[in-house]
């Protein structure tokens, strides 16, 4: 049972590690123009965005580095190793993002790593985190509200693919105003954070925490106008490792509902798309995905950025919720 000592602790852990990542943020963003990391902003984006040209992108090193020295530290996670398994998707992650934005940047020619091979890379990386899951650390359940809690067997590790490639998807493709996709991640760690307090599981609860503690150390340098980008090298480590954090609580059920901002932002790319092609060129939103239709709609950048985070509270607040009302 959690005492309010270990509450304590976790949220120590949260805000030690916010004000490391402020401390930590200023050098990493003056290194990476003195690199002139600068980010080359597509065409296809609103030509609101063009003033973003050359902004600073690998934000995410100003929260993955904060966020291992604080585990590595203040964790015991030699004693409940099962952390290292959302540790590693974000460092796998995390590297496989930051080879994608050496090509996103300015004067380079611009490609990345395609949509094809992050896909495949996901479903390897979601199969692998699956049968950790399953076979080491002994997760196989999805609970219920309302019904209860059921194993799952081997289909976990089915389920565990589609939740690691759905999410991490799904924040990449949130990642794409000042503080769209850093805000509503923060919210679903803090929410998967208190879920993983009520089940008991400690560490669960204080690694959602220094996570969440990161991610708003780099909002004081992404706010609008944003001196810093996340990029992929943030945004798949962000999605991967909260999809891992939602597995270990059982919770996964709740993700389209604490995640409700990923899922709009994804189920309008598909829509686009697939609207784009049944009517031989037409658009079904003025542009995909959804914020920028809220842009091209005349809604400011900040307002679009603000109403996502209105949204992800009231959806964490109702997922929550939820996880409360599955039956012991």
């Amino acid at each position: 049972m959690i005492t309010s000592d270990d509450m304590i602790k976790a949220l120590l852990a949260g805000a030690v590690t916010f004000v490391l990542t402020l401390v930590l943020g200023g050098p990493i963003v003056k290194y990476l123009r003195a690199q002139k990391a600068g980010k080359h902003i597509s065409e296809h984006q609103p030509a609101s965005h063009q003033k973003k040209a050359g902004t600073p992108t690998f934000g995410g090193l100003i929260i993955w580095i904060p966020t291992a020295i604080v585990t590595a530290v203040g964790v015991e996670w030699w004693a409940h190793r099962s952390i290292l398994l959302p540790m590693a998707m974000i460092g796998i992650t995390g590297a496989a993002g930051f080879i994608d934005d050496m090509g996103t940047l300015q004067g380079r020619r611009q490609g990345g790593l395609s949509w094809r091979f992050k896909v495949s890379f996901l479903l390897v990386l979601g199969a692998f985190a699956g049968i950790i899951l399953y076979k080491f650390i002994e997760v196989e359940s999805v609970n219920v509200p309302w019904a209860g809690s059921w194993a799952l067997g081997p289909a976990y590790v089915l389920v565990a693919i589609v939740v690691v490639v759905a999410t991490t998807t799904g924040v990449a493709i949130t990642d794409g105003l000042d503080g769209l996709a850093g805000g509503t991640t923060l919210i679903a760690f803090v929410a998967y954070g208190i879920i993983a307090f009520i089940q008991g599981q400690e560490f669960v609860a204080t690694f959602a925490f220094i996570i969440a503690g990161a991610n708003l150390g780099y909002l004081w340098y992404n706010a609008h106008p944003a001196m810093v980008i996340m990029g992929d090298t943030g945004a798949l480590a962000l999605g991967s490792s909260l999809a891992v954090i939602a597995l270990m609580t059982g919770q996964w059920l709740l993700l389209p509902v604490i995640g409700i901002v990923f899922v709009l932002e994804s189920a309008s790319n598909v829509i686009q798309i697939g609207y784009f092609k049944w009517t031989s060129g037409k658009r079904f939103f003025k542009r995909a995905p959804l914020h920028h239709h809220f842009e091209e709609s005349g809604w400011a950048e900040t307002q679009v950025v603000t109403r996502a985070w209105i949204l992800s509270i009231a959806a964490a607040f109702l997922g929550v919720a939820l996880a409360l009302a599955v039956p012991e």
